[in-house]
């Protein structure tokens, strides 16, 4: 749709849940307007912004002037993937309260995936529940990570394992912040995006492999259609699954893999998030040929577009050491997709249409990884 105040074009997608339902809205100018779309919401007029280092020097005043009259106080955090644990969050949420920050009003997480999880879940703790709004600043965040109402912090045993269900009460996607992105950071995001063709929708992957290049050089339009197709799908799947009890597992295609891989590398800039989902569904359509659940032609394609963007295909793009394929096992089983003391996997038959295993032979993850690590 277009809102015709500005001639902003903002695409609305609803996430329904009932009484948790909310919007994405995703456009060009949003966070210059966001206190238009912020206010609705609000008893008081006042918000408490979370964000990191490196947002706010970026975004931080656009956001103030957006907010035109409402009173902003904010936090800024070390920006990185360390954060998210308990000594930041500790922090955070001891902010919060010390602006005394009631359960009537809005906490606002400015940043991307980091940043979004941690805001959500001090906010999900913080007097029982206050209400948030996640202003995702990165393409990673805008198409996964702040729609669903996964919040939550890492741990020594693994990623992601503290947490709760969350949802937000809004979600303003400004593509036009996605410009200030470095490359990598941006590509890094496109793994997320990719993941929603592989997983369920052929078309789409094709639309990609035709526009990628686009979305990676700026053009907004393929930005826009893309973050808006892939929150519309993630917004069907979550209303099927709110807590991830059945389709929702099919997000985290690539992701087991990924999180061992982010764990053995010490949650470092030596892999981003997207980076390792990529990777990671690489190899879940290697490890479905491999089971003859997908033909050859599938894991080839796939790597095949992802080596055309420029991005981390195999896990010997991965720098530095890397323990040995039980080290990288070991981490898998800590992984919180484990149910019963077994390993949970996204494959595939094919491209867009992938399915949930729970008995997967330990043997033939153990194998792809050798063969993996030995390509180093």
């Amino acid at each position: 749709m277009t809102d015709g105040t500005d001639c902003v074009r903002v695409d609305r997608v609803r996430v329904d849940l009932g009484p948790r339902s909310y919007e994405v809205r995703i456009g060009a100018g949003l966070l210059a307007r966001a206190g238009e779309e912020i206010a609705p919401l609000l008893v008081r007029p006042r918000v408490a912004v979370l964000t990191d280092e490196t947002v706010a020097g970026l975004h931080l005043e656009a956001l103030r002037d957006g907010l035109r009259g409402i009173e902003m106080a904010s936090l800024a955090l070390p920006a990185g993937e360390a954060t998210k644990g308990w000594p930041e969050f500790s922090r955070a949420v001891d902010w919060l309260l010390a602006k005394k920050v009631e359960r009537r009003d809005i906490v606002v997480a400015l940043g991307g995936g980091v940043i979004g999880d941690l805001a959500g879940f001090a906010a999900a703790v913080l007097r029982r529940g206050v209400r948030f709004v996640q202003i995702p600043t990165t393409l990673l965040a805008q198409v996964d990570s702040s729609v669903g109402g996964k919040t939550g912090i890492n741990s020594v045993h693994g990623k992601n394992l503290i947490g709760a269900f969350h949802q937000p009460s809004l979600v303003l996607a400004d593509i036009a912040v996605l410009e200030t992105l470095p490359a990598r950071d941006f590509l890094s995001g496109y793994g997320e995006v990719v993941k929603y063709g592989l997983l369920g929708d052929a078309a789409f992957f094709g639309w990609l492999e035709a526009n990628g290049p686009a979305l990676a050089l700026g053009d907004r339009t393929a930005r826009q259609a893309a973050v808006r197709h892939s929150v519309a799908m993630k917004a069907r799947i979550v209303e099927r699954d709110e807590t991830e009890e059945g389709d929702r597992a099919l997000l985290n295609l690539g992701h087991t893999f990924c999180h061992a891989l982010e764990k053995a590398t010490g949650y470092s800039t030596r892999l981003l998030h997207g980076e390792g989902v990529a990777i990671g569904c690489a190899l879940a359509f290697e490890l479905s040929q491999r089971l003859g659940l997908c033909s050859q032609e599938a894991p080839s394609r796939v790597r095949a577009h992802l080596r055309a963007m420029g991005m981390k295909v195999d896990i010997a793009d991965i720098p530095g050491d890397l323990p040995g394929p039980e080290g990288l096992l070991s981490f898998m089983a800590q992984d919180k997709k484990v149910v019963d003391g077994r390993l949970r996997f996204v494959l595939a038959r094919g491209i867009g249409e992938a399915f949930v295993a729970d008995d997967v032979p330990g043997d033939a993850v153990l194998r792809l990884l050798e063969d993996a690590l030995a390509g180093r």
